[in-house]
Formats: C-alpha cells, structure tokens, sequence
C-alpha cells in the first residue's frame, strides 16, 4: 500500500515560505530561450552536492526503509519509466515509449502490458542489459521476505512478467487493472542486474554486495559508500545519453537535522540539494532564513497527502472484550451522520491550516483526494459540512436529539458524545488538537487528547496503534497513487476492514461499510475511459466528504525541499508519487 509510506514520513515542527505550484517549477528555473538551447556538456558541472539529513543505510531500493535509501540508489539504479511532476508517466528509464492503449502497449481488457525496451543499452560494468534483468527483477521482489512496502505494493496482483525476446517484457496482472502502470515505473519498479544479484536470494539477500555498491544503468555509479554517512559516485560513462549526465561528480552527505540541512543551502550555500526541511508546523527563524535566502530557493508541491481526521464506525469500547473494535460493531453515536456532521461543522480548518505556514507547507481543504487535478472536486465547496459554522453544528445536534446536561456535554437516550481523539506525538498535531478540541467541546462534545509516539502509532501489533484504532478519532496524514483506485479501496473498502482475523493489517481501519461506495470501488477495477474514471473519483471524493467518513483538515506540501538558485532542472512529483532523484540526468547548473 503506496499510501501508508506517507504515514510514516518523518515530522518536524518546521515551517518554510514561498511555495510554488504542484507542477513543480521553481522560482530558480527560468531560463532564456538562447540558455535553454544550449546543449549541456557530459562532466562539465563538477561536483554536485546533496545533504539528506537521514543518512542511507543501503543502496537496494527493494530492501530500503524510506526516501534516505530509495534516493540515493535513484542516481544508479532506473526502472522502466518515471513519474513525472504531473504523475504522468515519462519515458526517461529503461523503456523506449510508453505503452498505452492507443499504441497497442496495453490489451483492450486491461489485464497485459507490453514494455518495448531500449536497445543498446548496457550496464555500468559494460555487459547488456535486458529483458531478462527485468524479469529477474519482478522474480527477486516477489521472493524477498522482507521486501519494502512500495516494492511489495508494485507487485500485488501481478500474475507475472515474462521477456517476449531480449527487449520485450510483458507485465500480467490477474484481474483488469486500470491502474496498468502500477509495476514498471517508478522506484518501487527500479530494475537490479540477476548477474549481480541472482545468487543472493532467499536468506543470503542481505549479503549482496549489490545491496552497498549495486551495478545501474543510470547517469552515475558508486565510487565509496559509508552506510549511515555517505556516498560518493562518478559519471557512468556508460549511460546512454552522451550529453549527460552535467555533474561528473556526485557527493551525497547524511546526517543532522532539517535546521542544519536548510542553513547549508539557504545560507552557508555548501550544498546544492537539500531534502526534507519541513513537514509542517511553524518557525519563523527558518521561514526569514528562506525569505532572505540569496543562495537557495524552496521546492514544495502540492500533491495528494491530506492529513485529516479518521472517524471510528466501530465500537472501540473494551467491554467488548473480544469483539472490541471489530467490523459489524457499531460506534454509540458516531454511526449517526447528525454528529458526524456536527463535527464536520465545528472544525475550523482555515485555523488549522495557518498551523503549516499559512499556505506555504500546507493549505486548508475539504477533499481527501487533492491530486492530480482531473480528479479533484469542485463540489465539496458548496457543502455545509464544509464550512466552519458553530451555530449550524449547534443546530445539528440539536435537531437530532441530543441536550446538554449540567456538564455542557450533550447526550442523547443516556449516551454521552465523548470522544477519544488520538495521533502522533507531533508539535503541529498537538496544536491541531487543540484547536479542533475546543471547538468540538463548545457544541456539546467531550474530547480526551491522546498522544501516541509514531514507533507504536505506525504497528499493527499496539492497542494505541493506528491499525486498531481504539479510540473515537484518529488524525494522520496519507496519499495515494497517481490513480487512487488503490487508495480509495484500501483505506474505506468493506473487504479491507482491519480485525483481529487479519491480524489487524487490514487497511480500512475505520471498519467503514458502505455499498454505494463499494460499488464506485468496482467500477473503477473495470472502467478504461479516463473521463468516467475521473467523474468515479471524484462521486467517491464527494460520497465521503458529504457523509462525514472522514473530516479532510489540510492538503501538505511534499516534498519540501531546497536547492541551490543556480541548479536547474529540478522538478519533484507531487506527494513522493516518485524519487525526487528521478531525473537527476537533466539536472545542470
């Protein structure tokens, strides 16, 4: 499950300005026309210099534990196509075109892909490259224990992928797959050499030399790497493309922390890339540090991570012994769409909001799905469950039943509206808390504010996890794919409900059962037009924000990054849908 990764992205009460757009062009990227034709020169830019504040570890992206690994092993290693800034697939990898219906490359009933490889094409210690490389890659994935999860994600429901001949790979899915690009682009999909790799399956995959100093077709390859410090690399004079890549050298540095690694490009200007400095929340002292940069300018976009609030519709109630939290129980009060709805009323999201900047790492929102564009509502701004409005949530509950007693809490037939609300021990969480607490409270609502640390939050082995879900609300933040069919079902599909009988690894943890979205969930597993595709999302955008499934609070900048002004060519996915490395070969300077 691509989406859970955003979960478990690292957090830090750090707050950056001056956001560009989703696209992912950069104040810094303006070029002239007669700049822009130049040809750029293989070598000519000397060293490029990247700090990621977490140190890598390994340099296999199927074995990694996040982006500190996944990245590094990005500027080496290709799968067959990228994610481009708009989650259009780019042809920028191992496959020479896309395939897609209209060109013959994906069959009519969605279940084939036909990957056309390019040819000439070799690996960095000069042996050829194919078909069957990518194959061994698929196998490898599929054998490996404890695979990561993107590349676990990119492989489900692949039936298999075969070499048709020596440049022609042909990837079956066992049911139709709209979302036919799911294996073969992107990290999860980066493709491993069997020379290199084949004899260090089973137990002896974490004996690979490969896993430290892998053989790639990409633009570099390693010259030394110190697990938890850095990596050094050199031009692969091997890759394809004589004009690239810019930067002979590359010198990757890990370490310190997102303060230290935004002073060294927007101050000091000692690196030319710097990852990861900010996930929300506000600091001035950084946001005068890129306000008055004269070395750097900030790369964020806007993608598909919404941190919102989770509604439980089961009952988390520990008198239930066993049946505690399990589908087919019911929640005392939240089952009722009149307090979801007065909730959905009494949450101030433009308060919210200004938690992450205002506007600069984070912007208010109504929609759980925020991206791509084609698939976000424009309906939800005209709902009253939308707008913060204490009179309406007051009216609501009212209406519905339910009287203050003594206390202020409202009740109704001897049930008390009080709340559990739980999330991550996160400043900018903590503070949303707060804020939607004592809104929540002013309606008739009485709320109890847990803080759980991330390393049990993030189990599915913890009662305080967020798999369980023993509580009343949860708040985290999560994405999807760049077609969210995955993301939809995952997270509000019947079949998908977390319980003790899946051992709690079921996705939909809000044990929401709905057979009007389950139905927009099928027909999105078959429907091939994109325009009904698109109009499918956005009624199953629409279905759970008008019912109150879940409270969308602010759509989050992701990536948040830096670079130095001169470095051009650097355009991140929107939400990590890719590497923010993945096309390191255009970058110049």
């Amino acid at each position: 499950m691509r989406w859970r990764r955003a979960l478990v992205v690292g957090l830090s009460a750090i707050s950056v300005a001056a956001a560009c757009s989703r696209t992912g062009a950069t104040p810094g990227d303006s070029q002239t026309a007669a700049s822009a034709a130049v040809t750029p020169v293989r070598g000519a830019g000397g060293d490029l210099r990247i700090l990621y504040w977490q140190a890598p570890t390994i340099l296999n992206p199927h074995l990694a534990t996040g982006s500190k690994d996944i990245d590094p092993a990005r500027l080496v290693l290709e799968p067959l196509a990228s994610w481009d800034a708009d989650g259009k697939p780019l042809a920028n990898g191992l496959a020479a075109q896309i395939p897609t219906i209209a060109n013959g490359g994906v069959s009519k009933d969605l279940t084939t892909v036909t990957w056309t490889l390019r040819g000439g094409v070799k690996w960095s210690d000069g042996t050829e490259f194919s078909a069957d490389d990518v194959v061994f890659t698929y196998e490898y994935v599929k054998g490996l224990k404890n695979r990561s999860e993107s590349s676990s994600h990119s492989i489900a429901g692949v039936r298999s992928v075969v070499a048709k001949d020596p440049l022609t790979v042909v990837v079956t899915y066992e049911r139709p797959t709209p979302f036919y690009y799911q294996w073969g682009v992107g990290s999860p999909s980066v493709i491993i050499q069997r020379a290199q790799f084949g004899a260090f399956t089973g137990e002896k995959v974490k004996d690979a030399p490969g896993n430290l100093k892998p053989i790639g077709t990409g633009p570099y390859k390693v010259v030394d790497f110190r697990p938890g410090d850095r990596v050094t690399y050199e031009l692969n004079e091997r890759f394809r493309d004589p004009n690239k890549p810019f930067f002979k050298t590359v010198s990757w540095k890990g370490g310190g922390d997102a303060v230290g690694a935004a002073r060294a490009v927007f101050q000091t200007g000692d690196v030319d890339y710097a990852w990861s400095l900010a996930f929300g929340g506000a600091d001035p002292v950084l946001k005068q540090m890129v306000q008055t940069s004269t070395t750097g300018d900030l790369l964020t976009v806007y993608g598909p991570v919404v941190e919102h609030v989770l509604i439980n519709f089961a009952n988390p109630d520990p008198a239930l012994g066993e049946r505690r939290g399990e589908p087919g129980t019911t929640h005392p009060f939240l089952t009722d769409v009149a307090v979801r709805r007065a909730l959905a009323m009494a949450t101030d999201r433009t308060a919210v909001g200004d938690l992450y900047g205002p506007g600069l790492t984070g912007k208010a929102t109504c929609n759980i799905l925020t991206a791509p564009m084609a698939v976000v509502s424009t309906n939800t701004s005209v709902l009253d469950v939308c707008r913060f409005d204490l009179a309406a949530a007051n009216a609501e509950l009212d209406k519905a039943g339910y009287v203050r007693g003594p206390d202020g809490v409202r009740s109704k037939n001897g049930v008390r509206l009080e709340l559990t609300f739980q999330t991550t021990v996160v400043p900018v969480r903590q503070q949303t808390q707060n804020i939607l607490k004592a809104n929540w409270e002013k309606v008739g609502f009485k709320v109890t504010l847990k803080a759980v640390p991330a390393s049990t939050y993030f189990t599915n082995t913890s009662p305080e996890s967020a798999n369980h879900f023993w509580a009343d609300l949860e708040m985290y933040s999560s994405d999807g794919d760049p077609d969210p069919t995955s993301y939809i079902r995952e997270q509000w599909g019947t079949a998908e409900a977390a319980s003790k009988a899946n051992a709690w690894n079921g996705t939909n943890y809000a044990r929401y059962s709905n057979a009007e979205l389950d139905r927009t969930i099928a027909d999105l597993a078959t429907e091939t037009d994109e325009v009904k595709r698109n109009s499918l999302f956005i009624a199953a955008n629409d279905h759970l924000v008008r019912n109150v499934v879940v409270i969308p609070l602010v759509q989050r900048a992701f990536p948040i990054s830096g670079k130095a002004k001169a470095l051009k060519g650097v355009k991140p996915t929107a939400g990590g849908w890719d590497s923010e490395m993945y096309n390191v070969a255009d970058w110049t300077k």
